[in-house]
């Protein structure tokens, strides 16, 4: 076997490694389960919601800040794409029963998310103007 070979088999290896990780995170999200749901940060890991102008840092923080939020929170996962250092998460948070549209970009550093940030977007309804042209979708 060359050493490239190795090097992308090592690689695929990291990349199953990491999506279980990240279903595991999303799955003890889901089930309020905030201390399986912060294994995957860095202790010093950085999370950053840029549409309310907020940065966390450190895993300990982080884990706080959303331990602390008194809504009934939802996970569903529509899905992961990635490889690497670099996954996306699409999914659908819903706090009481309010869905809302999230994408979560994480930046890996070996095993462990060192940077995320999570973008929010609130349902809305679709103009008649384009109904000839488009499907719709379930949520």
């Amino acid at each position: 076997m060359t050493d490239q070979q190795k090097k992308e088999q090592h690689s695929g290896v990291r990349d199953q490694e990491i999506r279980a990780a990240l279903n595991q995170h999303w799955a003890a999200s889901d089930a309020n389960d905030f201390e399986t749901e912060h294994r995957i940060y860095h202790e010093d890991a950085v999370l950053e919601y840029p549409q309310s102008g907020e940065r966390t840092r450190g895993r300990h923080n982080i884990q706080n800040q959303r331990a602390s939020q008194p809504s009934k929170k939802r996970f569903t996962i529509r899905r992961i794409i990635g490889g690497g250092d670099l996954w996306v998460t699409e999914f659908i948070l819903t706090y009481d029963g309010k869905p809302s549209y999230t994408v979560s970009i994480m930046e890996f550093q070996g095993d462990k998310v060192a940077r995320e940030t999570q973008y929010f977007a609130d349902p809305f309804a679709a103009p008649e103007s384009r109904a000839q042209w488009v499907e719709r979708m379930d949520a």
